[in-house]
């Protein structure tokens, strides 16, 4: 049986239903054909990738402030690493973040339930458009290299937010570039609720469920639902 989704996001489970019927060695995959995958796309794709990140990132860089913004994430089994990513967002921006809360109890509610705001003004100009279409993350392709995190897999979750997380699915996998969240419920459910997508997920890996989700991810990003 799958675990409850969402009431919102059905179409996620129907999707992958096929997929019981034909998991290709997740034992295996999960073992070692994973990395291997994650390994072989990274390699091909940063002769596309790495080009547009240098450029991305001359672009971030034109407000004088840094291109590269680096936080601590919560990784496999709980060890901490530093994820990388373009800046979208202005220099200090927690502590616009806490200004921005505290003068707004809506904004306050969004954040407390999400952890994210669908209208953040912390973003700068081009930031906004990084974050629509997800180029901010491409980076990370360079903590898949180093083994902190799978292209596919849970949404990497920072240490504060360790207590919001109401699961252990998330500590079993590297967290991923793009994941079941990532292609669903996206913009449209709760913190907690990411912990049903890692339990659907840790049930569902396998090389065809990865290639699928990464599949999805190209039509999600293409629509630019990033917020």
């Amino acid at each position: 049986m799958f675990p409850t989704l969402p009431e919102k996001q059905p179409a996620v489970t129907a999707a992958l239903a096929p997929l019981r019927r034909s998991k290709i060695g997740a034992g295996i995959y999960g073992n070692g054909g994973k990395r291997m995958l994650d390994l072989i796309l990274v390699l091909i794709g940063g002769v596309v990738f790495l080009p547009l990140i240098l450029i991305l990132a001359a672009l971030v860089r034109l407000d004088g402030s840094s291109a590269i913004y680096r936080q601590p994430r919560i990784g496999k089994n709980g060890r901490i690493f530093l994820l990388w990513k373009l800046r979208s967002m202005v220099p200090d921006a927690d502590a616009a973040l806490e200004r921005y809360l505290a003068s707004d109890a809506a904004a306050r509610a969004e954040w407390d339930r999400s952890q994210k705001l669908r209208h953040d003004p912390r973003l700068t100009r081009i930031g906004a458009t990084l974050r629509r279409y997800s180029l901010d993350e491409l980076p990370q392709l360079w903590n898949v290299l180093m083994g902190d995190m799978s292209l596919v897999g849970p949404r990497p979750m920072m240490p504060s937010q360790r207590t919001l997380y109401p699961g252990t699915a998330y500590y079993d996998f590297r967290p991923g570039l793009t994941g079941l969240w990532q292609i669903s419920a996206r913009n449209d459910c709760s913190f907690a609720d990411r912990a049903s997508y890692d339990n659907l997920y840790a049930q569902e890996i396998s090389l065809a469920t990865d290639l699928r989700i990464l599949a999805c991810t190209v039509s999600v990003v293409l629509r630019g639902t990033g917020c």
